[in-house]
């Protein structure tokens, strides 16, 4: 099995485990939450194993979606779980905002220098870019979640911040042109 297909894998194995199980279970969310946390401790197990590294993003997703998750059944009320994509985003657009203007360091570079190169005012622009996308998907989630029945939501979580995701990636590779180095 290559590498990007095990990452494929560990990225969105536990999401389609929950979607699948939700819908079979009759729309329970109650039922889809524990193989949801039991698939995404699995996947960062993988990928520690294949990559002899901790894979940082997905262990700090690991354990939100745990934290949330379990929330989510010890009081048997699902905001907790509507709430951890808002709660997630914010977290990274304030992580890559407050590095950098208050520690002068492009969290962003960090993670990704090894896929391109740019020059710094590339970096900075992509990094706030990037922190009100998170911003962006994060009024979203709260909009839809407060707005729509439970099924639109799984279904938007699933179906709905990928593709908007993907568009906003490709969005950017005219910056990531323009300031290569």
């Amino acid at each position: 099995m290559n590498k990007s297909f095990l990452k494929f894998l560990t990225d969105f194995g536990p999401l389609l485990i929950f979607f699948t199980i939700y819908y079979k279970s009759g729309k329970n969310l109650t039922a889809a939450i524990p193989p949801l946390i039991i698939a995404t401790i699995i996947a960062v197990v993988v990928v520690y194993f294949v990559e002899k590294k901790i894979p940082f993003v997905p262990l700090i997703g690991g354990v939100i979606i745990t934290l949330f998750g379990g929330l989510t059944l010890y009081f048997d009320n699902p905001v907790f779980i509507y709430m951890k994509p808002t709660i997630v985003n914010i977290i990274f657009a304030g992580i890559l905002i407050i590095s950098k203007i208050f520690f002068q360091k492009n969290f962003l570079k960090l993670f990704l220098q090894t896929a391109f190169q740019l020059n710094e005012i590339g970096w900075d622009k992509l990094n706030f870019r990037w922190a009100y996308f998170f911003i962006f998907l994060a009024i979203l989630n709260e909009i839809v979640w407060r707005s729509q029945p439970e099924a639109t939501w799984v279904n938007f979580k699933v179906w709905g911040i990928l593709p908007i995701t993907f568009i906003f990636t490709a969005s950017q590779i005219p910056l990531i042109n323009r300031y290569k180095v």
